[in-house]
């Protein structure tokens, strides 16, 4: 349970890192923010990545069939 609660924020936190960045190229800031805000994104997508592939091989994240 506290895997997945893990999750689900470091999703939240990507999303909301995906809209910083979105607010900063839609006001044309020359700032480095947009940039920051990025870099944020893909190394918390990367993190879940590896997360979640630790999940699964020591068995908290069971995979299933379709049926």
């Amino acid at each position: 349970m506290i895997f997945k609660i893990v999750i689900l924020s470091l999703l939240l936190v990507v999303i909301i890192s995906l809209g910083s960045a979105l607010v900063a190229m839609a006001r044309g800031d020359k700032s480095d923010k947009m940039l920051k805000a990025l870099t944020w994104r893909i190394g918390l997508s990367l993190g879940i990545f590896i997360l979640l592939l630790i999940g699964q091989a020591t068995g908290v994240i069971t995979p299933h069939g379709l049926s």
